[in-house]
């Protein structure tokens, strides 16, 4: 009873200082933003609020409901992805912002398919590789399946268009097989087939290659390509050690692009410091060891590959994320999991949690051979 109820209580208590954290730093990022665009400081704020209050009622249920009903429907949930892909891409249905059609406007919120889809491919692979344990390394029944509904998948999120999240399906597809016993050279193989395709990808478009120089050299352009990494450089450096003090911060004064979402990392170390970025490092360090304990002693396969798949997905969010805001990785829209404003991700992310939850209260029973 001892390691469950400690399971339980460590993720739950992680994750609600993770969402607490994000309520006030959006506030803080956005109250200036949210007055001059909408007449009301607090907008985002209530619409935060809103969102988590959402995912806690749904992170309740799915701890109350026996995760083995999700094998039954991965394939439901998959398929269903699938039709919310193509659907969002369609002119008049979709909402199309800053020229990428991935959100649906359902009265005053905002509906993002392609974070469902990632949730559907876990629940889709970890019902698939539990029950193809045996064959997993062949290549006709274990290997080309789950990469063809993988390029599928990301094909569909490349119309939007969405690169990132291509990269993150795929991502998810390369953990998920290797942990379940993928053969590596059929893996390599097709990360050096993927590799190719992704520098065509990105040579063809414009502004991926404007990322790129941004990110190898964002002083050559600092008015423009480079303009949201150098704020974010300057937003750190002004932090210093302890921070400039919640609510102090300068460059969510209209310097700094998207405050309260993609960047509100920068944010974090310019009003809370450099205490402030390791407590978050640390917490995502935290979530990620609950999760891989929960995956390892899952009572079945099912179970370790569902719990191991919803981990690797918010924990390389939040690695994305970092690597961005700090100038390690190029400019990408990656929103840091439960803090980042967001409806969709923050309602997905905490029924993950309410999953991994569900598995972790069933730890003492026998793994399933």
């Amino acid at each position: 009873m001892g390691p469950r109820i400690s399971h339980n209580y460590l993720l739950l208590f992680i994750v609600c200082i993770l969402v607490s954290i994000g309520i006030i730093m959006v506030y803080s990022a956005s109250s200036i933003s949210a007055a001059n665009r909408f007449g009301d400081s607090i907008h985002f704020l209530k619409r935060q609020s809103l969102f988590a209050l959402i995912g806690f009622l749904l992170m309740l249920i799915v701890m109350k409901v026996r995760y083995q009903v999700l094998r039954r429907l991965s394939f439901p949930f998959f398929i269903g992805s699938i039709f919310l892909l193509m659907l969002v891409v369609i002119p008049g249905i979709g909402t199309t912002i800053g020229g990428s059609s991935r959100w649906f406007r359902i009265g005053p919120l905002s509906l993002q398919p392609s974070e469902i889809a990632k949730f559907a491919l876990i629940i889709f692979f970890a019902a698939s590789l539990s029950k193809k344990e045996k064959n997993v390394k062949s290549f006709s029944v274990g290997f080309l399946p789950h990469l063809v509904v993988t390029l599928l998948l990301c094909a569909l999120v490349l119309l939007q268009p969405d690169f990132g999240t291509a990269v993150m399906l795929f991502s998810l597809f390369f953990i998920l097989m290797f942990v379940a016993g993928g053969k590596i050279r059929y893996l390599a193989s097709v990360c050096a087939v993927g590799a190719v395709g992704c520098y065509f990808l990105i040579s063809s478009v414009g502004y991926r290659l404007n990322r790129i120089s941004a990110y190898l050299n964002p002083w050559e352009d600092p008015t423009s390509t480079g303009f949201q990494i150098i704020q974010s450089f300057l937003a750190f450096g002004s932090g210093g050690l302890w921070g400039t003090g919640l609510g102090n911060g300068k460059q969510k004064l209209f310097y700094l692009p998207e405050a309260h979402t993609d960047f509100i990392f920068s944010i974090i170390g310019e009003e809370l410091g450099f205490i402030g970025v390791l407590l978050i490092i640390f917490l995502f360090i935290a979530l990620c060891f609950c999760g891989v304990r929960i995956a390892l002693k899952a009572p079945d396969l099912f179970g370790t590959y569902l719990a191991l798949g919803i981990t690797s997905l918010i924990v390389l969010h939040a690695i994305v994320n970092l690597g961005v805001v700090m100038g390690l990785l190029p400019t990408k829209g990656s929103t840091l999991p439960f803090i980042s404003y967001g409806g969709t991700s923050l309602v997905v992310n905490l029924t993950g949690v309410g999953i991994l939850l569900n598995i972790a209260s069933q730890l003492s029973m026998k793994r399933t051979p």
